[in-house]
């Protein structure tokens, strides 16, 4: 649902003009468009606004100063970096994260973070800058149609036409983002919007016919699936991202404990069930625990609270849970049959929905289920050879143990994401942050950073690759300016780790495109940037010690070094497009297929 723009025609004789403005004259009862905007962010809660200044945007970065606001603007040093701090933010404050950047290359420089965002169902309004509205369409200086180009990747777009529409545009864009189903908002405002006179009430009322983000549970359809879950002897319960985004997971425990039955999450569904928890089966899906891949095969049924059933989880859809009931609850009718069949769903706000399942359930039969899953866990542990240097499964569960599971933990994207999923347990909500849907590579420090803005008492950990490092370790400067004391642990292989995995596995070991040959040395890179510090880690026996120094450290960012071994594999692993049968507990022993699903 994005608002159209209508295509503004140039003479074909006229040449384009350049962005030369005269301040309009403003009248004593207004104020500058930019103005409105800070004003009514302000009234919005903002804290923060995360972004990187340009002549489109110089309006709105001057109202930051002009209107005495308490707003911090935190200046990043490249606009990806802002969409992630922000994302971040959002992740574990619950509230949009709002990004402010330029026209043109600035403005499509967010597209990653956005969509990292919109896959991953995190609220975020992002201020784009814009060439002066008789500029539009002529291909001015930094123009670009960032409200076609990002169309695909937000839940809603704007364009300011008129600056008297800027407050009731950005409420508008806060209600959206941060109702139904979450995901980012784009505001583009031409520089003549932001710097021209508006004289609109600051609190207008919202005009959005259609959005009716409040859906009424329907109470049959949870009846239906409290009777389907008293004929159920081997269930298992699946959380996804959405039961943490409706914080919903007192009510998952309970429901979990008052059924005796085992809970799975997903990738992104970390915390929404303690991980020590008795019930706990860990993560599922690609690179899950074999214990809860095995209960998804056997289970007789399967209720997912806030998962998409995406493809991670699902490896093949015509096989998943072929014998088992399964249900799905959703705040996204759209998600309803989309990867799979079930016999049971009801759309609406998961909270409410186990809020009211819970009065008409009652314990299950599942002593001898339990007990087969205390076995597998038994029989399949996650587990790494010690032998051999350093592993980064080693650094992970030392850095578990040593934060007792309590850590805001941020990875990027590859094998080290894979290893802090199965190595680092999520106790609380709101203390995992991964790029899931979009898998994107830079992501993890960034929205580190931005969780530490959020929550700035608690430890936050970014668990990052080399490769994924090197895209947005530019921010060290915006952390060091802030005395962020976040950590950044680089699990160091020289590789492209996951990719050469896969070419090792399905392609014959042909490495093509996966050595970082010429890595700096990020320790000494950390000890470059004034208030940073950097550790290094060689040796197996090293790692507890060095991981406490950089614990000690909290006057500044700090980067821990681990050169861990070149080459080792993420098990267990279903090959993509495979069903969950098919999982790989350790490495095969016969040559495998190439995958026909997505890495």
């Amino acid at each position: 649902m994005s608002a159209g723009l209508e295509t503004l025609e140039a003479p074909i004789a006229e040449k384009p003009l350049p962005d030369i403005q005269v301040k309009p004259i403003v009248s004593p009862e207004a104020m500058e468009g930019a103005q409105a905007l800070v004003k009514r962010l302000e009234m919005e809660g903002v804290e923060y606004i995360w972004g990187l200044s340009g002549g489109a945007a110089i309006p709105i970065f001057d109202a930051l100063v002009t209107t005495n606001t308490k707003i911090k603007l935190v200046l990043v040093r490249h606009e990806q970096g802002a969409t992630h701090m922000a994302d971040g933010y959002a992740r574990v404050t619950g509230k949009p994260g709002v990004v402010l950047v330029t026209s043109g290359p600035g403005a499509t420089n967010t597209i990653t973070g956005i969509m990292t965002a919109h896959m991953d169902s995190v609220p975020m309004v992002v201020l784009t800058g814009q060439t002066i509205s008789s500029m539009l369409g002529k291909d001015a200086f930094q123009e670009a149609d960032v409200f076609g180009l990002t169309m695909p990747v937000v839940k809603h777009s704007y364009m300011i036409k008129d600056p008297n529409d800027i407050p009731r545009v950005v409420k508008e864009a806060f209600h959206i983002s941060r109702t139904g189903r979450p995901g980012p908002v784009l505001i583009d405002i031409p520089k003549d919007m932001s710097s021209g006179p508006c004289t609109a009430d600051l609190d207008p009322p919202m005009d959005l016919p259609g959005y009716n983000p409040e859906i009424k549970t329907d109470l049959s359809s949870i009846m239906e699936i409290a009777e389907a879950l008293s004929r159920s002897r081997k269930p298992v319960l699946l959380a996804g991202h959405g039961a943490l985004i409706s914080n919903a997971t007192h009510e998952l425990m309970q429901l979990a404990e008052a059924l005796q039955a085992p809970v799975t999450t997903t990738l992104l569904g970390k915390g929404a069930f303690p991980e020590t928890h008795p019930l706990s089966l860990g993560m599922l899906g690609m690179h899950g625990t074999a214990y809860a891949n095995k209960a998804m095969v056997e289970c007789d049924l399967v209720m997912s609270i806030g998962s998409r059933y995406d493809d991670r989880i699902v490896g093949q859809p015509s096989r998943f849970c072929q014998s088992a009931t399964r249900i799905h609850i959703d705040i996204d009718p759209a998600e309803i049959h989309k990867m799979i069949s079930v016999h049971h769903h009801c759309v609406g706000d998961a909270r409410q929905i186990l809020s009211e399942l819970h009065k008409h359930v009652s314990r299950l039969d599942t002593k001898d289920w339990l007990a087969r899953l205390d076995d597998y866990k038994k029989r399949f542990p996650l587990k790494y050879k010690k032998q051999g240097g350093l592993k980064m499964q080693h650094v992970l569960a030392e850095l578990d143990d040593l934060t007792n599971h309590r850590a805001i933990i941020s990875t990027d994207v590859g094998q080290h994401q894979m290893w802090a999923a199965q190595f680092c347990l999520s106790e609380d909500p709101h203390t995992w942050l991964s790029s899931g849907g979009a898998g994107t590579m830079g992501y993890g420090f960034p929205a580190a950073m931005g969780a530490q803005f959020g929550r700035p008492d608690a430890p936050v950990w970014a668990i990052v690759g080399d490769g994924g490092f090197q895209m947005t370790m530019c921010e060290l400067a915006t952390a060091c300016v802030h005395k962020l004391p976040v950590k950044i642990l680089v699990l160091n292989n020289h590789y492209l780790g996951m990719v050469r995995q896969w070419q090792e596995l399905f392609f014959e070991d042909r490495k093509s495109g996966v050595d970082l040959e010429g890595n700096p040395d990020f320790a000494k890179l950390a000890d470059s940037f004034p208030g940073a510090k950097g550790f290094t880690i060689k040796r197996p026996a090293d790692v507890r010690k060095v991981l406490k120094k950089a614990m000690e450290y909290n006057d500044g960012p700090c980067v821990v070094n681990a050169e861990c071994v070149k080459e080792d594999n993420v098990y267990p692993m279903i090959p993509a497009g495979k069903a969950l049968e098919d999982m790989l507990i350790d490495a095969p022993k016969y040559k495998l297929e190439k995958p026909t699903g997505s890495t």
